[in-house]
């Protein structure tokens, strides 16, 4: 379902909606429109997604770690009402080469880079690597969809990151792979958590982070 789909449903029941959630999805689907129209530009495609997605859970912002935090709770929130498992489909079924690249990609995976600031020369980080992508694999093959949503997640928050923050080149040919496999799969995932979010059953995300002020 794209942007145009998930606004005209989203216009027949705004109304009956409560504040917070019709701002956030009025919100997330004009980003999501936004990033439909990046055919080549990979890095903006990526980054309007993730600000859709932003847009679709956010509170607060501001510890990195409760950001992550909080994108973790809006997911198990989701995949407790997910019960045709929409999400789970767009794991197992359309990313699974894709999320194990991801997976055995050192580029995004956070102990890396932090090894790397820290001048770390020790193994420690390859050795946690190592673990954790045997685990990761496994819940791949178990399909246990909470656990390989958290890692991907993870992942790609690494690769939001290095945008964000300016730690790589437009256009670069550095990073391509991974994001163009993220920017796939969140061009998959935002549409699907937005349509779960229309549901009457769908769990109440609180208060947005910037209210809509009117003047």
């Amino acid at each position: 379902m794209d942007s145009t789909a998930l606004k005209e449903v989203h216009r027949q029941i705004r109304d009956a909606q409560p504040d917070s959630t019709r701002v956030r999805l009025h919100r997330a689907i004009s980003w999501l429109n936004r990033a439909e129209q990046e055919d080549e530009d990979t890095d903006a495609r990526f980054l309007f997604l993730w600000i859709a997605l932003n847009a679709a859970y956010a509170q607060e912002f501001g510890f990195e770690n409760a950001e992550r935090e909080q994108l973790r709770k809006f997911f198990d929130a989701l995949l407790r009402h997910d019960k045709q498992g929409s999400l789970q489909d767009i794991l197992f079924k359309q990313f699974p080469g894709p999320i194990r690249t991801l997976i055995g990609n050192r580029f995004v995976y956070a102990r890396f880079w932090k090894a790397l600031r820290e001048h770390d020369s020790s193994d420690q980080w390859a050795e946690r690597f190592a673990k954790d992508q045997r685990s990761a694999l496994q819940a791949v093959v178990e399909r246990r969809t909470e656990v390989v949503l958290s890692i991907v997640l993870d992942r790609l928050y690494v690769l939001r990151n290095q945008l964000v923050h300016g730690g790589a080149t437009w256009d670069s040919h550095a990073n391509r792979e991974q994001l163009r496999d993220g920017a796939a799969i969140l061009g998959q995932l935002v549409p699907a958590i937005l349509h779960l979010m229309m549901r009457d059953d769908a769990p109440d995300l609180g208060e947005v982070a910037y209210p809509m002020i009117h003047i």
